[in-house]
């Protein structure tokens, strides 16, 4: 396994990094197996965890916890903060007051002093950025956290951390965790030159589409899996049907699986850092695995291009971060005595 650096913090990790949210109730319940899973990607060399609070309400942080006994060192383990665990109207968000406990719990179901990268989860337009950032960095100057990221943030908001850091004397936000594939390239427009200019980081997540490039959806066709039963929307949608189908003779003609293109398409970007692999059961890492030394060449980058143009989403991205602007109806619109022009 090669290694890339992460940003500018000089902590080397791996092209591949293990996401985590399928162990667990969300996914896989097994911890024996859940852990064993954790164990072979570590030792084809991926040398990055990524979980978070949220991810069957600390269940995956938990297993992640006993898979690195002995091997802690070894990992750079990420974790996040920001949805809701509980009914408590103040165990959510971005505030201080929950960051720092938030902090403390995932310590605990992780069994570790520290976590090398603790990332807010998604933005929160309740907080001002200047309260967060000023949190993080209080965990860094206790030596509980390494370096802090973001997840989901638009790039304006991106900009506005790295500003209010610098003239607030504040830690700065070290990387961006985005969604990222051959379906949906929209952060090619402005959110990876945004991170390289900053010299962020990228751990970009979902490189299957939420699967639906492993070419197991195809037009016409019915099938339920594991995901599609969450997000039906996602798997019939025929602009991404038509995508794939254009896609997967690509693939044919190159000789390699669906899954093995998709994942290779999004590391060769050079504004990504890694990709976080998403497995649910040994036979789905292997496969990922298996992508490791799959490079593609400029003829299939500039054939993907032409089926997916750069910078651009097929359909409308189902698990990107939505600003109150747009799901904000009272934010976009004026109220009636005022919406005419005379």
């Amino acid at each position: 396994m090669k290694y890339r650096t992460l940003g500018r913090t000089g902590v080397r990790v791996s092209p591949y990094a293990l996401g985590a949210m399928m162990f667990g109730a969300m996914g896989n319940p097994d911890h024996g197996d859940s852990i064993r899973i954790i164990h072979k990607a570590l030792d084809a060399g991926i040398n990055f965890v990524d979980t978070a609070d949220v991810y069957s309400q600390g269940e995956s942080e938990e297993i992640v916890g006993k898979a690195l006994n002995g091997r802690r060192d070894n990992v750079v383990l990420a974790t996040k903060v920001h949805y809701p665990m509980d009914d408590d109207p103040n165990h959510l968000g971005n505030s201080r007051r929950w960051i720092m406990t938030a902090a403390e719990n995932s310590l605990r179901r992780l069994k570790t002093d520290h976590l090398d990268l603790y990332q807010i989860h998604r933005p929160d337009p309740t907080v001002d950025i200047e309260e967060t950032l000023s949190a993080m960095s209080d965990l860094i100057h206790s030596g509980k956290v390494r370096a802090i990221g973001a997840s989901g943030f638009p790039p304006s908001e991106i900009v506005e951390a790295q500003w209010v850091a610098e003239r607030r004397g504040l830690e700065r936000f070290r990387t961006e965790q985005p969604p990222y594939s051959i379906l949906n390239r929209g952060i090619e427009r402005e959110v990876l030159p945004v991170c390289q200019r900053y010299g962020m980081g990228t751990l970009v997540w979902s490189p299957l589409s939420q699967g639906l490039l492993t070419g197991r959806f195809r037009k016409g066709q019915q099938t339920d899996t594991h995901r599609s039963g969450g997000m039906p929307q996602h798997f019939t949608n025929e602009r991404k049907l038509d995508v794939v189908e254009q896609l997967i003779p690509i693939a044919e003609g190159a000789g390699l699986p669906m899954t093995h293109l998709a994942m290779a398409f999004v590391i060769a970007h050079p504004g990504v850092t890694s990709a976080i692999l998403g497995p649910r059961t040994m036979t789905q890492l292997d496969d990922l695995l298996a992508s490791a030394d799959v490079t593609l060449d400029d003829e299939i980058l500039d054939r993907i291009d032409e089926i997916a143009p750069p910078g651009t989403d097929t359909a409308s991205n189902d698990v990107a971060y939505t600003p109150p602007a747009v799901t904000n109806t009272s934010l976009r619109r004026r109220p009636a005595a005022e919406r005419s022009a005379a």
